[in-house]
């Protein structure tokens, strides 16, 4: 698959003011904000709720995804469910997605291969993940890999070597402003969400020790879930 310079960005494919993440997710199957459509099955978009007290943003959808629709269902999140029970965090909790939505890929015979999404494709497909945060006002945003922390915190971010620490959302995006959640509620002061990075589940999967990369997935996860008021 040739590499795409430039895109026309996802933002007119965003229904303005939207209301609802139902709303999102039936305006981005149509999404042709980048080349990526063409050769995936389906936009995949996010799932949870939006209450969700946790929103965990990852990198793009696997084959598996891609085939089902759903984030985090092939191997990848599996481990990902797995960590996140052992870290104490509730899956009704949670809201996942990935920074970009289609499966980027190349074809080994008929295996079709994951390959890392381009700069361009990152920020062509960042406008959705400016309006899921639009709706979903999280306690606390777990980034998952270096793809997902060069979408929300800039290119400048290193997962490796600010990992498991919890910093203040959005005053850590790359474009705070982008990113807003009330201050109060009629319920009184709502507590300052925060943010924490992490790997990828599926860097467990491709460590030469997947226990101790998995023993550090959930540790991380473990600080995210003690940070829940």
């Amino acid at each position: 698959m040739a590499q795409t310079r430039t895109a026309p960005g996802a933002q007119e494919f965003v229904p303005p003011r939207a209301k609802s993440l139902t709303a999102l997710r039936t305006a981005a199957a149509s999404c042709e904000g980048c080349d990526l459509y063409a050769d995936a099955n389906q936009t995949v978009f996010g799932r949870g709720a939006a209450h969700a007290r946790v929103v965990m943003v990852g990198e793009q959808p696997g084959d598996v995804e891609d085939r089902e629709g759903l984030p985090f269902v092939g191997p990848a999140g599996r481990v990902l469910r797995r960590a996140v029970d052992d870290a104490g965090l509730e899956p009704g909790q949670l809201y996942l997605t990935n920074a970009v939505k289609h499966f980027r890929h190349t074809m080994r015979g008929k295996r079709r291969l994951h390959q890392t999404p381009d700069q361009v494709h990152i920020v062509a497909c960042r406008p959705w993940l400016v309006a899921e945060f639009a709706v979903l006002h999280p306690e606390v945003v777990v980034v998952l890999g270096a793809i997902a922390a060069k979408a929300l915190l800039g290119p400048a971010f290193r997962v490796t070597r600010d990992r498991g620490v919890l910093l203040p959302w959005p005053e850590s995006a790359q474009r705070p402003e982008d990113f807003t959640r009330p201050s109060t509620t009629a319920n009184g002061p709502v507590e300052p969400t925060r943010l924490l990075a992490t790997i990828h589940p599926s860097a467990v999967l491709r460590s030469d020790n997947r226990e101790d990369a998995y023993a550090g997935l959930v540790a991380d996860l473990t600080v995210a879930a003690g940070a829940l008021t």
